[in-house]
């Protein structure tokens, strides 16, 4: 049985025009000790569906489907429900560290408090704890940067606190929402480093959320590949690398840059991601699609191919992986 086995996630927002939907029928699965990476451009329903996860919707957000984490279904279990499983099982790493930690109260206070809430355990044994954790994701001098405040600390060494803070109750899966947004090169290998050791160290199954094909290349075992709320690959890392099926992720690989051959060319999409509010009918990738024709006014399903491979296009495999 998977760890977290979501089917048919939907995710609308009530908005001033209209519903927004920003996420539709997603199904993906994660097993225990499994590195799942989530890729796609802004807008495409990743951190959404996380925070759909995680019960973290705005109040004006809606959603269907199912979310299943250990055989139990967690969507709608509502809020109560919801913190049982919140840092002591399920933990996540936001986008922004900085507007995460509380700027008006020291590290040691806002760690210790995960560990006396979900814990149990006396605010002195909770900051000792803290500590060893802080020493776990590489911080210097833990044991007297515990007491600063978040803008006493960089940009990376926030980042790595708050990595400390999510997995202080060693939960079983960590969602990690663009870990590495607005840090430099070296800083995001450090931290990307940091997550696979601590992964492999407590066994926990890991959701990466990125935009950055590069890190899913480097720190994934399968991808699932979003735009316009809906899935359209899902496929094992290497094989998706070396010959992606569906002309989205052929558009994203293409304006990767190569450093192992400089006479690559990267190319853009052309056009904009869709404005959800109102989603064009059918394949949502339609319009900026070379390979479009009449038939992708209807949604593709989602087939499955070569055993662990799947796909959303109605264009054949050849076609688009030539």
């Amino acid at each position: 049985m998977a760890l977290l086995e979501i089917d048919n996630l939907s995710v609308t927002f009530d908005g001033e025009d209209g519903p927004v939907h920003a996420v539709n029928d997603l199904s993906l699965s994660i097993d225990r000790g499994q590195t799942l990476g989530i890729v796609g451009e802004s807008g495409s329903g990743k951190s959404q569906t996380a925070f759909a996860v995680m019960g973290l919707l705005a109040p004006n957000g809606r959603t269907s489907g199912s979310v299943r984490f250990d055989g139990q279904e967690i969507l709608g279990i509502g809020h109560k429900g919801m913190n049982q499983l919140r840092a002591r099982r399920i933990a996540m790493i936001f986008q922004d560290p900085m507007t995460s930690l509380n700027p008006y109260m020291r590290i040691s206070d806002q760690m210790a408090e995960v560990l006396t809430l979900h814990k149990g355990m006396s605010k002195r044994d909770a900051v000792a704890e803290s500590v060893r954790m802080l020493d776990a994701v590489r911080i210097p001098a833990a044991s007297e940067r515990i007491r600063l405040y978040p803008h006493e600390f960089s940009g990376g060494m926030r980042q790595r606190v708050m990595i400390a803070m999510s997995l202080l109750c060693r939960p079983d899966l960590l969602i990690a929402d663009e870990p590495t947004t607005a840090l430099d090169v070296t800083v995001q290998a450090q931290i990307m480093e940091l997550l696979n050791d601590l992964q492999r160290e407590f066994g926990m199954a890991t959701v990466l959320i990125t935009h950055d094909l590069g890190v899913v290349a480097g720190f994934c075992e399968r991808v699932v590949v979003m735009y316009g709320g809906r899935v359209m690959e899902k496929a094992p890392v290497d094989p998706l690398f070396a010959q992606p099926t569906h002309p989205y992720t052929r558009g994203l690989l293409g304006a990767v840059p190569r450093v192992d051959d400089e006479d690559a060319i990267m190319t853009a999409i052309p056009g904009n991601p869709p404005n959800m509010a109102g989603a064009p009918e059918g394949c949502p990738f339609r319009p900026r699609c070379a390979y479009a024709a009449l038939d992708c006014s209807v949604m593709p399903p989602l087939v499955s191919f070569d055993g662990d491979r799947a796909r959303a296009c109605h264009r054949p495999i050849a076609e688009v992986a030539a």
